[in-house]
C-alpha cells in the first residue's frame, strides 16, 4: 500500500493543481474522472500501436541515430498520440469544453491517468528509490507534455479558421518535448555517461515546466467566464459630485 500511495501521489498532486487553476469555470468532477480513466486506457493503445510499429520498424545496435528514432517515433509520438486521440475526439466535442483552459485541465487529466499506470508499474517494480526519482522527474515531464498540448487545443476549439493546424501543433510540441527528454536520458544510458548527458534532459523539463506555467497564464487570460466590470471611471458618482450643466 505504501509503494502505491508513492506511485500515485504525484499524479494525484498534479491533477489537483491544475484543477485549482481552473479558476473561472471548474469541470464536472465526473468528466474529469473519466477523463483520468481514459489516459489509463491510452496505455493500451500504446502497447498496441508499439508493437505494430516495432515489427515494421527495426532498428540497429544503440547509437545516437536508432536512440533518435526509438526516442522520438517509438516512444513520443506513439505515446502523446495515444493520449491525443481521447482529448481531441472524446473531450473536445463534449459541451462542458467552453473555454481555452479546458483544453489543459482534461489533457493533463488524460496525461496523468497514463502516468500514472506507468508510474505504479515502475514502481512496484523498483521500488522507493525509483518511485521518489519519478515524483520530480518523469510525472512531471508527462504534465508539461499533456499542459502544451492542451494549450493548443485550447486555441484550436476557439480557432476555428486554424482548428487542424493548432490540434496538429499541440501534437507535434508535445511529442517534441517528450522525444528531447527521452532522447538525454536514452543515450545517458547507451554511453554510460549519467554525469553530464542527463543534464540535457533536466534541462529540457525545466524548459517544459517554465512553457507550460506560461501557457496556464495565458488561457486563464482567455476565458469568456471572466466577469467584465464597468471602469470606475463610466459608474455614476455621488449625487453631489455630478456635474450640473447650465443653460
Amino acid at each position: 500500500m505504501e509503494l502505491l500511495a508513492l506511485a500515485v501521489a504525484p499524479g494525484a498532486a498534479i491533477m489537483l493543481y491544475i484543477y485549482l487553476k481552473d479558476k473561472h469555470e471548474r469541470e464536472p468532477l465526473g468528466l474529469l474522472l473519466t477523463s483520468f480513466v481514459l489516459g489509463v486506457f491510452s496505455a493500451f493503445i500504446t502497447v498496441a500501436l508499439s508493437e505494430i510499429v516495432n515489427a515494421l520498424v527495426t532498428t540497429k545496435e544503440p547509437d545516437e541515430v536508432s536512440t533518435f528514432v526509438e526516442a522520438f517515433f517509438k516512444v513520443a509520438l506513439i505515446e502523446e498520440f495515444s493520449k491525443f486521440v481521447f482529448v481531441r475526439f472524446v473531450l473536445y466535442p463534449n459541451k462542458n469544453f467552453n473555454e481555452p483552459y479546458d483544453g489543459i485541465i482534461y489533457a493533463v487529466m488524460v496525461s496523468m491517468g497514463f502516468a500514472t499506470l506507468e508510474n505504479v508499474l515502475y514502481v512496484f517494480d523498483s521500488g522507493w528509490v525509483t518511485g521518489i526519482v519519478r515524483m520530480f522527474t518523469a510525472v512531471p515531464a508527462h504534465a508539461t507534455f499533456a499542459i502544451m498540448m492542451g494549450y493548443f487545443l485550447g486555441k484550436a476549439k476557439f480557432t476555428h479558421s486554424r482548428m487542424l493546424y493548432f490540434s496538429l501543433v499541440g501534437l507535434l510540441i508535445a511529442a517534441f518535448f517528450h522525444g528531447t527528454y527521452d532522447y538525454f536520458l536514452m543515450i545517458a544510458e547507451v554511453k554510460k555517461e549519467w554525469t553530464g548527458v542527463w543534464v540535457f534532459a533536466f534541462i529540457s523539463l525545466i524548459v517544459g515546466l517554465v512553457l507550460s506555467r506560461n501557457a496556464i497564464r495565458l488561457h486563464q487570460k482567455d476565458s469568456p467566464f471572466i466577469s467584465q466590470k464597468t471602469p470606475v471611471e463610466q459608474q455614476p458618482g455621488p449625487p453631489g459630485n455630478q456635474d450640473i450643466n447650465l443653460p
